[in-house]
């Protein structure tokens, strides 16, 4: 398999694993949990799905898939719902949906060209990198909150044996 291919795949498995992380958090939480901000320097875990689906939606599915650009980025944060699960899910699906289909089809040369997004000028490389970092730090986020709320081991690695070596 060529280097692009593999980028391609991997970032797509990597935004595909956290999409199901996110999932499993949100169904577990309230809808009093899914909106609480713990103080107000901290977002709640509803504002951090607002959020994932501007960025992925901006990043690859509007600059990298040439889509028009509706992002209004204060709003994500701004929100303090309750807005439905079923609808936060259903939009980050959709969102990240889009996104693994304009990834897949990134060429070379269009991992390599220069982009115009929030301000910067990035590769198409630096974004797919960026979209998967950025999702994968607040799918973290998400599972902190959902773990504090909660009191639970969310499972992501049951069955695995994480001490095997090589």
């Amino acid at each position: 398999m060529e280097l692009v291919e593999q980028v391609r795949e991997e970032a797509c498995r990597r935004l595909e694993e956290s999409r199901l992380r996110i999932h499993a958090c949100v169904s577990r939480l309230s809808t009093e949990q899914l909106w609480h901000r713990p103080n107000a320097h901290v977002v709640s875990v509803g504002n951090l799905v607002l959020h994932l689906c501007g960025n992925v939606g901006q990043w690859i599915n509007s600059t990298l898939g040439v889509h028009p650009d509706h992002r209004v980025r204060d709003a994500e944060f701004n929100e303090i719902g309750p807005v439905d699960r079923n609808i936060l899910l259903r939009d980050l699906d959709a969102t990240v949906t889009e996104a693994l289909a304009t990834i897949r089809t990134l060429s070379k040369t269009d991992l390599e060209r220069g982009h115009h997004v929030q301000g910067f000028l990035e590769s198409g490389m630096a974004i797919v990198l960026h979209v998967v970092e950025h999702f994968s730090y607040h799918t973290g986020q998400i599972t902190l909150h959902t773990k504090l709320l909660l009191d639970v081991d969310t499972g992501y690695y049951a069955g695995q044996d994480l001490n095997a070596k090589g």
